[in-house]
């Protein structure tokens, strides 16, 4: 695993939180993942409900995914690297992951 990997995740949210298998994008820093068994990520969704920083990613033959799709940069989400990952999809395109670590930047003021 690593980042900008695209994997099906399984979510078992609760209330507003996303539920079920998605795609999500790994965000956590290559070098984290070697030591934690947590691993962080954003979904996906095709539902096209854009909020003002949630990033379009057009489906492509790199990320594998059925449908153009927002990342959902406001759904921070960890998990157990053993329990959750289904399966990897494909990895996202640089300019999206560059747009993730500027969008992480603003949300936690570094």
């Amino acid at each position: 695993m690593k980042q900008g990997e695209i994997w099906f995740v399984e979510f078992f949210g609760v209330g507003h939180e996303y539920q079920g298998k998605r795609p999500a994008v790994i965000i956590e820093a290559d070098k984290q993942i070697k030591i934690v068994n947590i691993i962080t990520v954003m979904p996906f969704t095709s539902q096209n409900k854009k909020h003002t920083d949630d990033i379009f990613v057009p489906k492509s033959s790199l990320n594998n995914l059925f449908y153009d799709s927002l990342v959902k940069v406001h759904e921070i989400q960890s998990f157990d690297i053993d329990n959750r990952f289904i399966k990897k999809i494909g990895e996202l395109e640089v300019e999206f992951i560059d747009k993730i670590k500027e969008y992480l930047k603003r949300h936690f003021g570094i």
